[in-house]
């Protein structure tokens, strides 16, 4: 996807705020069995498609709103991703001024994590 110029301007500014980790740190966080909650912050309709296995949906539309109910503790870690790790880092900045501490978004974003070969989950109907 091409991106205008204005909107990987503001992402690059947040870049300087925001943590980042690779699908494959994500990955070995989820190995270790280490306990964190993983949002997927894309559209409905990208979620219904598919999503990393074991994710929650909270779309970068509704997060603001809706986050200290399913995630009251701030001190609570958290992997934010999207299709490609743009929309995550602004949500995670949005999370972070909200003052929530422990949030990271994982870099690439679903693209790289199905290009690692990583586990998803496929509705039927999806697939």
């Amino acid at each position: 996807m091409i991106h205008n110029p204005g909107f990987l301007r503001l992402v690059e500014h947040v870049k300087q705020h925001v943590k980042e980790q690779t699908v494959s740190e994500v990955m070995a966080r989820l190995n270790r069995g280490e306990a964190f909650h993983f949002i997927d912050v894309r559209e409905d309709r990208e979620f219904a498609t598919d999503h990393v296995k074991g994710a929650r949906h909270l779309g970068k539309g509704i997060i603001e709103r809706d986050i200290e109910t399913v995630i009251p503790d701030k001190k609570a870690p958290i992997v934010l991703y999207c299709g490609g790790g743009f929309r995550s880092v602004l949500a995670a900045d949005a999370l972070q001024q909200m003052g929530y501490g422990n949030v990271v978004s994982m870099a690439g974003g679903i693209r790289v994590w199905r290009e690692a070969g990583y586990p998803l989950d496929k509705p039927s109907s999806a697939m």
